[in-house]
């Protein structure tokens, strides 16, 4: 009886720290950021939004030239420098004397988030072993997810009972810890060859996408301009429905939720191919977005998290390890460079589309619609992948009854 590769390994433990760690300080100024510049500057809501979004933007110009160069520059080198600008800028913030300077440092910060988690998850595509594709992917996805849930936190807990100072101070040591403990990573450069990098050192549009992980990206693109209007907007639709104080623990609800399924659904990947999870979990978040539209009571409202939590950040690291998949062995970066180009597009536009849409309906209604459309992106998705994964099966299965 074969041994399955081992997933555990020091290397996997510490660059899924580096994940989780770089999102922890994303999301601990994500959630502070907007209310900081409004008090302190005294600007519009507007401008806010701008220091707090000009971040993602950064991230997003980075991603795209880090997903393309980055096994030619060597995968070590870039997240080693990139943690310690990221570390580096984020004590900057103590000097930061005006507007201006914190919007240039939150978009170096931000260029070197891009960076740090497309070498990050191009790194961790290496060390997963293909046996264990959709299980490694999935508890790597986690550390984020459980980044999404504390760095908030930590930022709404900190910033009621201290200044701004304390939420950097408390971001910097967090960014210090995250470069120290990158620095054990035994990183598997990528093996390029003289033609692939010959083919590589051009300049056009598709040497920063890779094609073949762009369907599935394009999938994740529509479910997460959905989710997008947690972020936004959940915080509203709790006031208006009576229900602020519980809302705070959604996403604590979201990612204990995710983590308790995590150890099961990542293995039926592996074992019962992709469609026999990504089905079920989008029904389950179709189904939390309804049960949030109907929300009435602290249960329901919490309810939908776990349903929600289940659904995307499941399906999310399923389309993550599809996109990996798909793609050439050589071509590992620029696939997961690829696919987090889609979310960072799907995030930064999904606020604004959706926010069209608040301004003339009730958030029920918009929750609503958000179920529906869920619902349609599992048509899609069966376009995109579902029907030639099955396709796929069908013909392995056939191949070992003929064996």
């Amino acid at each position: 009886m074969n041994k399955r590769p081992k997933l555990w390994t020091k290397d996997f433990i510490l660059i899924s720290s580096t994940n989780f760690f770089t999102h922890v300080v994303f999301y601990l100024l994500m959630t502070t950021m907007a209310l900081y510049v409004t008090s302190a500057y005294h600007t519009s809501q507007s401008t806010a939004g701008l220091a707090a979004g000009i971040f993602v933007i950064a991230s997003l110009i980075a991603r795209v030239f880090a997903g393309k160069y980055l096994d030619q520059w060597g995968r070590k080198r870039v997240i080693i420098w990139s943690l310690a600008v990221f570390f580096a800028v984020m004590v900057l913030h103590f000097a930061a004397g005006s507007l201006a300077v914190l919007m240039a440092l939150r978009f170096i910060q931000g260029l070197m988030h891009g960076a740090i988690t497309t070498a990050a998850g191009a790194i961790v595509a290496d060390i997963i072993p293909n046996e264990r594709r959709g299980e490694g992917t999935g508890y790597y996805a986690t550390s984020m997810n459980l980044a999404m849930a504390i760095g908030p936190f930590l930022g709404m807990f900190i910033s009621s009972v201290a200044s701004f100072k304390m939420i950097i101070l408390a971001a910097s040591l967090i960014a210090l810890i995250d470069l120290v403990s990158a620095l054990f990573i035994s990183v598997p450069e990528a093996t390029v060859t003289r033609k692939q990098l010959k083919e590589m050192s051009g300049f056009h549009v598709k040497d920063f996408f890779e094609p073949a992980a762009v369907p599935i990206s394009a999938v994740t693109f529509a479910i997460t301009v959905a989710y997008s209007s947690l972020l936004t907007f959940l915080s509203l639709y709790a006031k208006d429905i009576h229900l602020a104080g519980v809302s705070s623990f959604f996403f604590i609800v979201y990612a204990v939720a995710l983590v308790m399924t995590r150890p099961f659904t990542g293995k039926w990947f592996d074992v019962r191919g992709e469609n026999f999870i990504v089905y079920p979990l989008l029904v389950i978040l179709a189904a939390g977005f309804l049960l949030l539209s109907l929300a009435h009571n602290g249960w329901m409202l919490l309810a939908s998290g776990a349903l929600i939590g289940i659904g995307y950040g499941t399906v999310q690291s399923c389309f993550q390890a599809i996109a990996i998949k798909l793609s050439p062995p050589h071509h590992k970066a620029l696939a997961t460079s690829t696919f987090f180009i889609f979310i960072d597009l799907a995030s930064g536009s999904g606020p604004y589309l959706l926010g069209i849409a608040a301004g003339s309906v009730s958030f029920r209604s918009l929750y609503l619609a958000i179920s529906v459309w869920i619902v349609a992106s599992i048509a899609i998705y069966y376009f995109a992948h579902g029907k030639k994964a099955a396709l796929e099966r069908k013909q392995v299965a056939a191949q070992h009854l003929r064996n």
